[in-house]
């Protein structure tokens, strides 16, 4: 008996450790809903290119900036529901939404991110385009993988999958527009389910 609440004990402990040390409140239906945003956007950019420019991306002109603008968007409305249904789920687990742990995640998630963001704009505006595609996979994965270490652990494996879509587009830039819409729209849905069937529905 004194050995079962030992060990009883000895996992509570452990529990209590790693909520203190990892912020776990992360929503899995905020992935799906960032996922289908990313589909919807590739899909009005797709539209916009074989309708307007033959097929072809223009860097220039009102399509291209329309598809940025899509882009843009596509990324505030996926922060925007996971700050929206992060926020909900820590206050139903009863979890403090801004804390040191929270500050780390985000930090260690952004150094990455902005890194990258700032060297995919200095290659557009040296003209070239063609690897921009396979550049943003590989920097938000390797934003995924250095925050996992402060949230659930599984997003590591969302963001291995990144960095290898998006070493393929680099390495096949042609396809970079197919492997963003399978990294960050299909990817996305498929591992924001798993995550919302695994905690969200404890």
């Amino acid at each position: 008996m004194e050995s079962k609440d030992y060990l009883k004990d000895i996992s509570e402990i452990k529990d209590l450790m790693n909520k203190s040390s990892r912020f776990i409140s992360l929503s899995g239906l905020s992935g799906i809903l960032a996922g289908t945003y990313a589909l919807i956007g590739a899909s009005i950019a797709y539209y916009l290119v074989t309708q307007y420019s033959n097929g072809i991306m223009y860097f220039h002109g009102w399509v291209f900036e329309s598809c940025l603008f899509t882009l843009v968007m596509v990324g505030l409305l996926s922060v925007a529901t996971g700050i929206l249904l992060t926020t909900r789920k820590a206050k139903k687990q009863g979890a403090k939404i801004w804390d040191s742990t929270s500050k780390r995640l985000v930090f260690n998630f952004l150094v990455p991110l902005a890194v990258g963001g700032l060297y995919i704009l200095i290659i557009l505006t040296q003209g070239k385009y063609g690897q921009s595609g396979g550049l943003m996979l590989i920097f938000y994965g390797l934003a995924l993988v250095n925050a996992s270490k402060y949230s659930i652990g599984d997003i590591k494996y969302l963001g291995y999958i990144q960095i290898i879509l998006g070493l393929i587009g680099a390495y096949e830039p042609g396809y970079g527009f197919w492997l963003w819409v399978l990294g960050f729209g299909v990817m996305h849905i498929v591992y924001g389910t798993w995550m919302h069937f695994k905690y969200d529905r404890k």
